[in-house]
C-alpha cells in the first residue's frame, strides 16, 4: 500500500519523494486521531489542513491542532497508542516523544519519528533508484494549542485514505484569519517565512474572505493588537507596512523545496504583493 501511495506522487527527485512520504505520514497520523475520536475535542488548521484538504501546491511540514475550548490540561499522550496502532495496520514502526511544556506554554506538542528504514521501500512505475531517502528518519511535529483564540468555525471533511474518515478543520476564512495572524506577528526577529506569502497569495487568489473577528480574537490574545475592533482597512495598513519592510529574496528562499514549480515567484517583487493585497477580501 506504501509503496502504491507514494507512486502515485510521481516523485521525481530525493527531495519529492521525502516530502510525499511526509505527506503520506501525516495522513496516517490524521487517521489514528479520528479512531481515537480525537476531533471530538479538537481541529485541524494551519498549512497541511490547507495543503491536504484544499489543494494548496506546495508541501508542509507540521500538524496543527486547537482545541474547540480552552483547557491548559490537556494531553496528547493518550492519544498515541492509537496513532502507534494506525502506522502498524499497514506494516510501519514509528515512535512518538512528547516535548516537553514550559509553564507558560499554551501549546503541547509531539514528535512523530519514523522507525522504518525508507530507503527499502521500492517505488513503482518510477526510473528512480532504489535508494531513494536520503535521511535515515522523517520527523513530524505535532502541536495543539490547549488555550486557543475561539470564535473560529469548524467543518468535518472527508479524506479516503488510509481509510475513508472526517477530520474536523477549521473553515477557510478562519484559517486565513491563522495564516494573516501568523505573516503579520511571528515572534522571529531575522526569520522570515516564505510559506506564509505563499499561502497568502493562495487564499487571495482563490477569492478567500479573512474572518475578521478570529483574526482580531487572535491578535488581541497575542498582545499585538488591542482595539475593540478591526476593519478591512486596518487589516490592509498592517499588511503594506508588513510588505515595506520583509527580504523578498528571503521569502522566495524559505519557500523553494516546497512547491513545484520555482517559475511561480519570479513575479515575487514588493510592487507585486502591494498590488495583491487591494484583492483581499474580509467578512
Amino acid at each position: 500500500m506504501i509503496e502504491k501511495w507514494i507512486s502515485s506522487y510521481q516523485p521525481k527527485t530525493f527531495e519529492e519523494s521525502e516530502q510525499a512520504l511526509r505527506e503520506i505520514m501525516q495522513e496516517i497520523t490524521l487517521a489514528g486521531l479520528y479512531r481515537a475520536n480525537f476531533f471530538n475535542h479538537a481541529a485541524f488548521y494551519g498549512g497541511t489542513a490547507l495543503r491536504i484538504f484544499h489543494g494548496l501546491d506546495r508541501f508542509s511540514e507540521d500538524l496543527d491542532f486547537s482545541l474547540l475550548h480552552k483547557n491548559t490540561n490537556f494531553d496528547l499522550k493518550p492519544y498515541f497508542k492509537s496513532i502507534i496502532e494506525e502506522f502498524q495496520a499497514i506494516g510501519l514502526n514509528v515512535s512518538l516523544t512528547q516535548k516537553l511544556k514550559s509553564n507558560d506554554s499554551k501549546i503541547d506538542s509531539a514528535f512523530l519519528k519514523s522507525d522504518t528504514s525508507w530507503s527499502e521501500i521500492v517505488l513503482e512505475n518510477s526510473n528512480l533508484p532504489l535508494n531513494l531517502f536520503r535521511k535515515p528518519i522523517i520527523k513530524i511535529k505535532l502541536e495543539i494549542d490547549t488555550d486557543p483564540p475561539l470564535n473560529f468555525n469548524t467543518e468535518n471533511l472527508l479524506l479516503l485514505k488510509p481509510f475513508s474518515f472526517y477530520v474536523n478543520c477549521f473553515k477557510l476564512p478562519d484559517l486565513f484569519a491563522g495564516k494573516l495572524h501568523a505573516l503579520l506577528f511571528r515572534k522571529w526577529k531575522n526569520r522570515v517565512k516564505g510559506r506564509d506569502w505563499y499561502d497568502l497569495v493562495w487564499y487571495i487568489q482563490n477569492g478567500i474572505p479573512v474572518n475578521l473577528n478570529h483574526f482580531r480574537i487572535r491578535a488581541l490574545e497575542s498582545g499585538d493588537y488591542q482595539m475593540d475592533s478591526i476593519s478591512e482597512n486596518d487589516i490592509l495598513h498592517l499588511l503594506d507596512s508588513k510588505i515595506r519592510e520583509i527580504n523578498i529574496d528571503s521569502i522566495k528562499e524559505d519557500v523553494f523545496r516546497f512547491i513545484p514549480d520555482q517559475r511561480t515567484l519570479d513575479i515575487w517583487c514588493r510592487e507585486y504583493f502591494l498590488e495583491l493585497i487591494k484583492q483581499l477580501k474580509a467578512i
